[in-house]
């Protein structure tokens, strides 16, 4: 206990620090530290689901929110409450947020009752309160900026504006996601971005995540005697022509579009239930609900990486932007720089490896031999991170992902065989290995003529067994199609049953792609799961599960690197210390969670889960569990075996690919 004491008295005395000399740190969060991390304290107070956390700018205040309808701010170090009051909302609290430059006097909450409320802590009195919501309040946003604005999303499909020097007791439509969907849209999360203001990214169920530009948002609903009076975007609208409230940009994972129907028979949904800008602001993360964590990168516009066909397939019709096939738009988006097979000698080869690094290749192909599929995709990431324009890293992860077949799998394996080709243009394996994901991926047509190129410029494959297979199975797709049998297409953009207008349309096909994926959580029972990076360069990744369990990944490898058991049932919120290796978490225990560095004295870490794959790989189990299945998992039942969680349950590859093409390098 008293190291346990030592260790929360340095870190107050470095908060002091940091407050009196402008003291930051600017590395705090490093690889030791995390494999110390282990549980400090349990705050005690709530009675009922903690369900959003807050530190205050300083870091040395952490408000909570509950179902019970109350709002707690702690000292975090000398793990006590300072306040606790009612705010009277009638339901649960969803968000609490400290309004900028209030001195932490101003608390801001959005509850299940479809309200917003201002407190003023010192009285601990709720001085204003905003019914204009007709849904649940599910987040509230802040900005350094505007320190008297704030904004809320809510289930009614609109982002409002807060104006709290504003006279009436009334908000204004920012953003009205219905105008451009449907009745049954729900914002379910929004975030400013910290380096610059202006931009928003609103987060709703489906797929899709939205980037605004705040300056150019312009709705025709607002009254015109009561637009933006006193506020710091006024300016900039009144000396522009309005234009409509619509995003800058849409984001979303390459592969969701067309596993929408396929996701929706599996009664599964898609909702992002947290979004959240990177420190330096050029980077966005996404929890996606019934799916991964997945970050975009802002400054690259990565478009889809749907398919890169060799150039004597680029003129087929059927690939071309616009066209269809069989009837059904196949949504190919073809880049700019598509892949040349008469690149220079130069890139003809992979440049040998480092001895170290060769080291780490070969462990990794040691793992694929064992069946250790994520270990393989680990060991073969850390190469990659270290060289990143080696074909065959590229190629045998690509490898390792198509045999793993987790969700998302095939799509990560498709696009390390275009980088092992962009690299490398006579990649034999990467080639074949492209036409057997764009088969998992139900692009037919597309992977028929890559497999018929393969077999033009590799004719020593051409009759394969592994080339036989695919191409049998291809046809027999084709043979079910045509005599009537369900089809497996699955449309680009939108399920069919979602009206949307042909703006939203529009915006959705020009969607840019994810940089990294995130693996291992769970996030289907809850709506309100965070992901949040951690480090004051945004060096790691950290989110909650439904296992009761929180993940931690390295942001550039995607590496899992630890696991800790964080609640009961449901770790929900993963809130990191503004500037110390400090992390707050909350979920269906009525408690808030204090996590940091153990003493290297400390022997046992209790929290610590051991087998991060097995706990990844039941997690899978559990996204892709019938809703039987997850109720029974929730409740705690144990239920043995993994069924296939890939595009089918089978393993084509080992009885395919007899000529080693899946087979690491």
């Amino acid at each position: 206990m008293n190291n346990v004491n030592i260790t929360r008295d340095i870190l107050h005395r470095q908060i002091q620090e940091k407050r009196t000399a402008g003291f930051q740190r600017s590395f705090h969060v490093t690889d030791p530290f995390i494999k110390r991390l282990g549980l400090e304290a349990e705050l005690q107070g709530h009675t009922g689901c903690v369900n959003c956390l807050e530190w205050n700018e300083n870091g040395d205040l952490l408000a909570s929110g509950s179902d019970d309808q109350h709002a707690i701010i702690w000292d975090p170090f000398k793990l006590k409450k300072l306040t606790t009051m009612h705010t009277g909302h009638s339901a649960n609290i969803f968000s609490v947020k400290f309004l900028p430059h209030s001195g932490d006097r101003i608390l801001l909450t959005g509850a299940a009752d479809s309200k917003v409320h201002v407190h003023d802590l010192t009285v601990k009195e709720t001085i204003h309160m905003f019914s204009d919501h007709t849904n649940r309040v599910k987040r509230i946003a802040t900005a350094p900026m505007w320190p008297n604005t704030f904004w809320s999303a809510a289930e009614d499909g609109i982002i409002r504006q807060y104006d709290l020097r504003e006279s009436g007791k009334h908000s204004q439509v920012l953003i009205d996601l219905t105008k451009l969907c449907s009745q049954l849209v729900e914002a379910k999360c929004l975030a400013i971005n910290p380096r610059d203001n202006n931009y928003m990214a609103v987060g709703a169920n489906g797929p899709y995540v939205r980037l605004y530009d705040i300056r150019m948002i312009h709705n025709s609903s607002r009254k015109s005697g009561n637009q933006w009076k006193s506020s710091a975007v006024r300016t900039f609208l009144e000396s522009h022509m309005p234009v409509p409230d619509t995003a800058v940009q849409y984001y979303v994972a390459g592969h969701l579009p067309v596993k929408l129907m396929d996701y929706f028979n599996r009664l599964r949904v898609f909702v992002v239930t947290y979004v959240t800008f990177s420190p330096d602001g050029t980077e966005l993360l996404v929890n996606m609900g019934g799916e991964q964590v997945y970050l975009f990168d802002l400054t690259h516009k990565q478009k889809p990486y749907t398919l890169l066909l060799p150039q004597k397939c680029q003129s087929s019709p059927d690939v071309q932007i616009g066209k269809t096939t069989n009837g059904v738009s196949n949504g190919i988006r073809l880049p700019a720089s598509h892949i040349q097979f008469t690149q220079s000698k130069m890139q003809l080869s992979s440049p040998d490896l480092p001895p170290h690094l060769e080291k780490i290749k070969q462990q990794a192909n040691d793992a694929f031999a064992r069946q250790h599929w994520t270990q393989a995709i680990q060991l073969y990431s850390l190469g990659i991170h270290h060289s990143d324009c080696n074909a065959v890293l590229y190629g045998n992860r690509a490898a390792a992902y198509m045999k793993r077949k987790w969700d998302g799998d095939h799509y990560d394996a498709l696009k390390d065989c275009l980088k092992a080709l962009t690299l490398n243009p006579e990649h034999l394996k990467a080639h074949f290995r492209l036409a057997r994901c764009l088969f998992e991926l139900k692009y037919m047509s597309e992977a028929l003529q890559c497999l018929d190129d393969f077999k033009g410029k590799f004719p020593d494959q051409a009759h394969s067994s592994a080339c036989d297979a695919l191409d049998k199975d291809i046809k027999a797709f084709f043979t079910e199609t045509e005599s009537g049998g369900a089809s497996s297409f699955r449309l680009q953009s939108t399920n069919q049953m979602e009206p949307i207008t042909m703006d939203e349309f529009v915006f959705r096909e020009q969607s840019l792609d994810y940089k990294h994926r995130y693996c291992g959580h769970c996030n289907t029972t809850t709506d309100i799961k965070e992901a949040n990076f951690f480090g004051s360069k945004g060096q790691y990744i950290v989110s909650g599960s439904d296992d009761g369990s929180f993940f931690i990944w390295e942001k550039e490898t995607t590496n899992l690197v630890r696991i800790m058991q964080g609640d009961e049932s449901i770790v929900n919120c993963l809130q990191p210390h503004p500037s110390y290796c400090f992390l707050a978490s909350s979920g269906i225990d009525p408690v808030v969670r204090l996590w940091n560095p153990r003493p290297e004295t400390d022997s046992e870490n209790g929290r610590v889960v051991e087998d991060m794959e097995g706990a990844a790989q039941a997690n899978q189990r559990r996204m892709n569990a019938d809703p039987l299945e997850v109720m029974l998992l929730n409740m705690g039942y144990r239920i043995t075996g993994l069924r296939g969680v890939g595009p089918d349950g089978s393993d084509d590859e080992d009885s395919s690919d007899r000529q080693a093409q899946c087979r690491p390098s």
